[in-house]
């Protein structure tokens, strides 16, 4: 069967700044491992030609798109609030972009091998991290989160070198594009304003089309931040590594390193190894996402019209906190079956958090046993006390069964297909897969996927393992 994917390669037009051209590295005994045919027949793509060894060839990197040479893109960006001044893709390769009556999409290897901006790293990626963020971020587009996602993932019949050999691996990544805060950074830190100039057009036209000109796009994507951060609060996310370089001027969720869903409640939570200092802990996501907007509009600032502008820079980016906290109420009062939650429900929110993080009650049942009409803490009276403020305000049972997932892709689950992929069965991650894709109105047969880890199945500590 013959492979038809029809590439454009439209961020080429920026210019060889923006990029460096080149294929990937080629991988011992390429395997497919997982593949989203649903995702693929909504990119306009033949499931069984990806599955081919002409496709298997492509997703390795094995053989390059016959349209164009891959490229690396190149960024900077502030990672734990020290200035990295070059980063770029070290260890993905861009192959191109698919156009679909939905939009343009990008197609990304990652995993494939070493670019000029890997900086000492070997390129590879093992198969622990690919196969998290292929569950992960599959499992946050079926419930609704704006997010890059999986199409693929192909072991490479290779060992990567980490702590010990792990089996290697490459996901095929899609994104409606790879642009970060970082990339604008990046033409900043140059006074390269033509540069500058050419991306925020580029990103306008690909992303926000009703917007004009810097402050326009700053606006844009301070609403989109607003929003997604909201939603991963409402969920229990914690992404991690929120670093400028993985904030996308989409709005996406983008690099899925040691994100994490909380089981018990506790606002101060961090999973990431390499968060020391709980900068990227659970509540402080927004501030953070603040932070890194400030410094999207410091990068714009010399097409904005320099120190002039700061005044209506400032005022752009400080919108950050309003629609921040509209699209919370919004999003927690959904969870509680508020379809006309105002300010004035926020008391209503926070007493709940704070009880469930008295009581360490689990983040994602407390809320879906409430949506199911079961007492979640039966032995609490703070908690009896705040049910029955709740019930008088008549929740919207329906709502809440859209809002609250049954199913969430549990730390120690995933490490529990990582392992068992490791020792060679994809059973656990196929089926956890599965179940995820119905987060809502979970498939019969996975009650033991809604249960918060036993203590011996504590995972304390997430890693970016690439």
């Amino acid at each position: 069967m013959t492979l038809h994917l029809p590439l454009t390669q439209s961020y080429t037009a920026l210019g060889p700044r923006f990029f460096h051209a080149q294929e990937a590295e080629p991988v011992a005994a390429p395997e497919l491992l997982l593949l989203n045919e649903a995702l693929a027949r909504s990119l306009g793509l033949d499931p069984e030609a990806l599955k081919s060894p002409e496709g298997l060839a492509l997703l390795s990197g094995n053989a390059p798109p016959a349209q164009h040479s891959p490229i690396a893109q190149v960024y900077a960006g502030h990672q734990f609030g020290g200035w990295s001044p070059q980063l770029g893709d070290g260890r993905a390769l861009l192959l191109g972009e698919v156009e679909t009556p939905q939009g343009t999409f990008d197609i990304q290897l990652k995993g494939s091998g070493r670019t000029p901006y890997s900086r000492n790293g070997d390129g590879r990626a093992w198969l622990g991290p690919v196969l998290r963020e292929f569950i992960v971020s599959e499992a946050m587009h079926a419930m609704g989160v704006p997010t890059t996602r999986a199409l693929a993932a192909v072991a490479t019949g290779e060992r990567v070198q980490r702590e010990r050999a792990y089996p290697g691996a490459i996901l095929t990544r899609v994104a409606s594009s790879h642009i970060r805060v970082g990339t604008f950074q990046y033409f900043a830190a140059r006074n390269d304003t033509e540069a500058l100039e050419a991306l925020t057009a580029y990103a306008l036209k690909r992303h926000y089309p009703d917007a004009e000109g810097p402050m326009g796009l700053l606006s844009a994507v301070v609403a989109a931040q607003a929003k997604l951060i909201a939603h991963w609060m409402s969920l229990g996310f914690i992404h991690g590594v929120m670093n400028t370089d993985n904030m996308a001027i989409s709005g996406q969720t983008i690099d899925y390193g040691p994100c994490a869903f909380m089981d018990g409640y506790h606002p101060q939570t961090v999973y990431s190894s390499i968060d020391r200092m709980g900068r990227y802990a659970y509540d402080q996501q927004a501030q953070i996402g603040g932070w890194n907007l400030a410094q999207l509009a410091s990068a714009l600032l010399p097409i904005m019209g320099g120190e002039e502008a700061i005044p209506e820079a400032t005022e752009r980016v400080n919108a950050f906190r309003d629609a921040y906290q509209n699209a919370y109420i919004a999003r927690f009062g959904a969870k509680l079956g508020l379809s006309d939650a105002t300010a004035d429900d926020l008391p209503l929110i926070t007493d709940l958090l704070g009880i469930m993080a008295e009581e360490e009650a689990d983040f994602t049942n407390t809320f879906r046993a409430l949506t199911e009409g079961h007492n979640p803490l039966p032995d609490s009276l703070a908690f009896a006390a705040w049910h029955g403020r709740w019930q008088a305000r008549t929740p919207d049972l329906q709502m809440m069964a859209q809002a609250n997932p049954a199913i969430i892709p549990r730390n120690h689950r995933i490490e529990e297909a990582i392992q068992a992929a490791v020792a060679g069965s994809l059973a656990p991650a196929t089926r956890l897969s599965e179940a995820l894709a119905r987060p809502y109105d979970p498939p019969e047969g996975s009650e033991d996927l809604r249960l918060p880890p036993e203590p011996h199945e504590v995972v304390q500590t997430t890693f970016c393992g690439t």
